[in-house]
């Protein structure tokens, strides 16, 4: 019976209203046989007197079930459940809209695509929970320009907010996509026109798009082993043949890759900052990649997802800056350089590329959010974003060297991590087994990801520590925490 005195309890959600739970228990009543196909419902005044509830609370709990087909109203006799309804029992449990189908019956209702897609999970499956040491990819938060950030937005005109609220086009504001191209010039070298720039929802979306439009089943795709696991397991979903092709110090190792998969058609490669090892790809190896796929006529996706974050006097620009660059596809994301719950990032395109790639974007989620793309054409067009890089770089630079410093101490020198000039996070390699230490860590509370948990065919071994996102003091009670966990290893 619906009751009046129970408030929700804090951080659940509202209960419905007593209307609506009169509703709610009727049409279970219906959906469970209880109230019979061509029953007569008691009359809604002695309903209401029943149920402890006005009688215009009953009305409206009837009038909906009518307007939904669950009840008839019947000159001269009441109302009535709508005949033609008993094959709803025995149907879905209160409040499961897809409880009646079993579980062992998913793998024969998904289609092998969704099959794919469902399986994915056991490749990648992105942390769900706020950031703690030592986990990589996450970048600083706390010092996001958020006052500035809600300023802009509150400066724009009537006009300007309506405008937002529309329809748009899919491959984004041309004021943004204005920006990010002179951002690129600007930053990363990179010489593009803003009918080049597809505004997608993340970095992710972008290899989504670059499967579904490039690839066909079967096609055969060059990753980098170890590298990120999100970009394996999206082009797997899209039925790829997933290649691994080994990094060292130089980079990808795109020699023999002809040989070996001549029907490659893609190579998806992070040339600035190779993610997890953090070298920088050569320019003689540059050069032969974009030899490679000029000669196949294969296409180089470049994820520059924290090209950003070069510490030196000297930074690298991104591959497609290089001549004969034509066949690249540039990916960026604003997750690093701002915020991960911004959900922007970008695909450079060719022009030839570029409508086939917006009708794609407009099929997976219409357009990026209008308001978004207005405040950050502003922030970017305003100098905000390269004031707060050079904030971000001089903060992560001292994180890093802190980290350093503390992983030794509290190891008593068992750990001593070497520098590097860009990045947001460290890797020690190690000849041993690393899943071992991982999981010791974890049991005291601190995340350190195994190199080898990013390997497809790889024997490297190492652990990753990241520490843009986290203050001193986290880092310091961090490295506490495990530094006789390195020792002992190190023993």
């Amino acid at each position: 019976m619906p009751s009046r005195t129970n408030p929700a309890p804090g951080g659940c959600p509202p209960a419905p209203t007593l209307r609506l739970q009169v509703y709610q228990d009727l049409r279970r009543g219906i959906e469970s046989g209880t109230l019979a196909p061509g029953s007569r419902l008691p009359p809604s005044r002695s309903l209401a007197l029943e149920l402890g509830v006005a009688r215009n609370t009953v009305l409206w709990a009837l009038e909906r079930l009518r307007a939904e087909g669950f009840v008839e109203a019947r000159v001269g006799s009441g109302s009535h459940v709508a005949a033609g309804l008993a094959a709803l029992r025995g149907g879905r449990r209160p409040g499961s809209a897809t409880a009646g189908i079993a579980s062992h019956l998913v793998d024969a209702a998904l289609s092998r695509r969704g099959r794919r897609i469902a399986d994915s999970a056991l490749l990648w499956q992105p942390p769900r929970v706020p950031a703690a040491p030592f986990r990589i990819g996450a970048p600083e938060v706390a010092s996001f320009p958020f006052a500035q950030w809600e300023r802009l937005a509150r400066q724009a005109a009537a006009p300007q907010r309506e405008a937002a609220a529309q329809y748009l086009d899919p491959a984004g504001l041309p004021e943004l996509r204005e920006a990010i191209a002179h951002w690129l010039w600007v930053s990363r070298g990179v010489r593009c026109d803003a009918g080049q720039i597809l505004v997608t929802s993340g970095s992710q979306q972008g290899i989504d798009l670059v499967g579904r439009l490039l690839l066909d089943e079967g096609d055969e795709a060059l990753v980098e082993d170890p590298g990120y696991p999100g970009i394996r397991a999206c082009l797997l979903g899209h039925g790829a043949h997933v290649r691994p092709l080994p990094v060292d110090a130089q980079g990808l190792v795109i020699a023999g890759a002809a040989r070996q998969w001549p029907a490659a058609k893609l190579a998806v490669v992070t040339p600035t900052h190779q993610f997890p090892t953090g070298v920088r790809m050569s320019l003689a190896r540059r050069l032969e990649l974009l030899a490679w796929a000029r000669e196949r006529q294969a296409w180089i996706v470049e994820d520059d997802y924290d090209g950003e974050f070069q510490y030196g006097a000297h930074r690298l620009d991104a591959l497609c800056s290089l001549p004969h660059a034509e066949r690249v596809i540039y990916l960026g994301t604003f997750s690093k350089t701002l915020h991960p719950g911004l959900r922007l990032g970008f695909l450079v395109l060719p022009h030839a590329l570029m409508p086939a790639f917006t009708a794609g974007k407009t099929l997976l989620d219409r357009h990026a959010p209008g308001q978004l793309q207005q405040v950050l054409a502003r922030f970017i067009a305003d100098g905000h974003l390269l004031r707060h890089l050079r904030r971000m770089r001089e903060l992560y630079a001292g994180r890093q060297a802190l980290l350093i410093d503390a992983l030794a101490r509290s190891s008593r020198g068992a750990l001593r991590l070497e520098p590097a000039a860009h990045g947001m996070h460290l890797l020690a390699e190690t000849p041993g087994r690393d899943l071992p230490l991982a999981s010791a860590c974890a049991e005291v509370g601190v995340l350190l990801a195994p190199l080898s948990r990013y390997a497809i065919e790889s024997p490297r071994q190492g652990w990753l520590f990241g520490y843009a996102a986290y203050d001193d003091a986290a880092l310091r009670e961090a490295a506490r925490r495990v530094g006789p966990l390195l020792k002992r290893h190190a023993g």
